[in-house]
């Protein structure tokens, strides 16, 4: 009992003096780029709201986009410093603009789904394949569209057996809620609207496909090499987030439905407890997804690759980058390396 309580006093101790070093220096301004609403979005509202940029020395502002593909376009005029995004657009990011996969923000492969209205989740259930021929209404370049493709590949089909149409999240609960069309893909929360308001029913995931869909945790690459104690800073602040949400579930929840409701896409609270069983990982779990062990390739680089062969195969990238060329792990070693930086990620008490 007497060791424990020293270790909890010491952490609590680190945590003080790293606020009350933060605070003797004015605070360094950083611009955080993400998609509101989504559940890894949710540890930027709450650093937020619980002040917990300022206890890394940080001044944070935002920049939010409805999806991925003009999120990681606008970082090619330097418009952000870190985020987190898709892992699809985080891809296409590392081979067009130089961005940087630091992190993994959360595994979204259950909450990446295609659905389909009643009478097309009917034909489907009946005979999958029935799909051939169909359009399947996508965010173009999403999670969404990797989801999607999963689960033809599933039902023993290709994109070529279908139509791909290109529509962002909220065209897709419009168009099948009015029944204008069948089949869609989605993401949580959206996915949920559709289900709960729209008649819309899950009828695959990615992760009954097959797919692993990480997100990932992003920064440009000429920040990070000009500020690279700053990109520990906000994984640190990231961390804390993370490990508070892991200690604090009721709390995290009714954030959760909060922080969607502000955002305009309010979720019920069963949908909010669907999103705090999505898999979200603290320092010592996200160190061993982005570093290889044993001679092994880092599961992170494994996910990642997957990714870019799917997105070549399709036209999307005219070169597959190799996944250990801008995943590195080198930002959170960072954190793990600064006793003060160690602590606060590690401490959800607060």
């Amino acid at each position: 009992m007497k060791t424990l309580r020293k270790s909890l006093l010491a952490t609590v101790a680190g945590s003080s003096l790293l606020a009350a070093s933060a605070c003797m220096a004015a605070p360094v301004h950083i611009n955080v780029s993400y998609q509101p609403t989504n559940w890894w979005a949710l540890p930027f509202y709450l650093a937020t709201k619980k002040h917990w940029w300022a206890d890394v020395g940080l001044d944070v502002s935002y920049s939010t986009f409805a999806a991925g593909v003009p999120q990681i376009a606008s970082a090619a005029a330097g418009s952000w410093d870190v985020g987190s995004t898709g892992s699809v657009p985080a891809v296409i990011g590392a081979e067009r603009y130089h961005i940087l996969t630091i992190g993994i923000s959360n595994d979204e492969s259950a909450t990446n789904v295609l659905m389909a209205t009643a009478k097309g989740a009917a034909a489907y259930r009946k005979d999958p394949a029935s799909l051939k021929g169909h359009r399947i209404l996508v965010t173009a370049n999403s999670t969404g569209e990797y989801a999607a493709a999963a689960c033809l590949k599933k039902a023993g089909l290709n994109e070529n057996d279908v139509t791909m149409v290109n529509l962002g999240e909220a065209g897709i609960v419009s168009a099948l809620s009015s029944d204008t069309a069948q089949y869609g893909a989605l993401w949580a929360p959206f996915s949920y609207t559709l289900e709960s308001k729209g008649g819309g029913q899950v009828i695959c995931s990615g992760h009954d496909g097959g797919a692993m869909i990480p997100g990932a945790l992003v920064v440009r690459q000429a920040y990070a090499e000009k500020h690279p104690q700053l990109v520990a800073r906000y994984l640190a602040v990231y961390l804390h987030s993370v490990q508070w949400e892991k200690q604090h579930p009721a709390q995290t929840m009714k954030a959760l439905e909060q922080a969607d409701r502000e955002a305009g896409v309010p979720i019920a609270p069963r949908f909010a407890k669907v999103e705090y069983q999505r898999p979200i990982f603290n320092l010592a779990q996200q160190l061993r997804i982005m570093q290889g062990q044993g001679g092994k390739p880092a599961p992170a680089d494994v996910w990642f690759d997957q990714i870019a062969q799917f997105m070549h195969a399709k036209g999307s990238l005219p070169q597959m980058p190799a996944a250990s060329s801008y995943i590195t792990a080198r930002y959170l070693r960072m954190v793990e390396a600064d006793p003060k930086l160690r602590a606060f990620a590690n401490d959800g008490s607060h």
